[in-house]
């Protein structure tokens, strides 16, 4: 029997968007699309549509074969993926609201493109904790859960000892076996499930709205934005 997640999954895969030309952007808006911002918005978000199917899928397959713990690690880059995408839509309605300056905004989509923490030529990558946190304002409890997958993906208290060991106080004995799918095994597809439910209101909902609006407010202000773009921008 298929399950909803791999229902899912499969949905999106014929989804996938294959290409943006640029000339499309330039017939759909040219005076906004004349700025780079707005254009990296459409990269980012098809970029990690792209990346999120991926990661769901192989922690999909990871889960129904038994690999609890590459299936949580998984997971939890799928969120930091997702957070990704939470910010960009949280930036371009800061831009809408003025509490963002234009010029601001392309430097960050610069940075969330091109971000790098080996690469000491290019923009510095965001901590993708401090990321999280500006999303969790938006969906409060999505830090925990992150919080929660991330000591499994550490060697720590949780990621050694309780993922392969169980101690039996009667007997001060320790037994060691791979206890990934008895301890997490159960709630893995429901997590699964809250990324992408969140993932597609992102997308889908939230997105279009945000881009359409930011269009219109570039054309509204392109004088103003074009008078100022060599000044220095003040976040």
């Amino acid at each position: 029997m298929t399950s909803a997640v791999e229902q899912n999954l499969a949905n999106w895969k014929s989804s996938l968007l294959q290409r943006i030309p640029v000339g499309g952007l330039l017939s759909r808006n040219p005076v906004a699309y004349k700025w780079k911002g707005p254009f990296r918005a459409w990269i980012l978000r098809e970029a990690v549509f792209w990346r999120l199917h991926d990661l769901m899928t192989q922690s999909y397959a990871l889960h129904e074969r038994g690999h609890g713990l590459g299936a949580r690690i998984l997971l939890r880059s799928g969120f930091e993926s997702l957070a990704t995408l939470i910010y960009l839509n949280q930036l371009m309605q800061h831009v809408l609201e003025g509490t963002l300056n234009f010029h601001v905004f392309g430097e960050k989509t610069t940075t969330l493109l091109l971000g790098s923490r080996n690469n000491e030529d290019g923009p510095r990558s965001l901590n993708i904790v401090t990321v999280l946190e500006k999303c969790d304002k938006r969906y409060p409890g999505l830090m925990n859960l992150y919080a929660d997958l991330s000591e499994s993906a550490h060697p720590n208290y949780e990621g050694l000892c309780k993922g392969y060991s169980k101690i039996d106080h009667d007997e001060y004995e320790t037994t060691f076996s791979n206890r990934w799918m008895e301890l997490y095994g159960d709630r893995h597809l429901d997590s699964m499930t809250l990324c992408m439910e969140i993932f597609h209101h992102e997308y889908d909902e939230v997105w279009p709205e945000l881009i359409k609006s930011l269009e219109g407010w570039i054309v509204s202000f392109d004088a103003e934005l074009e008078a100022t773009k060599t000044a220095p921008a003040a976040s």
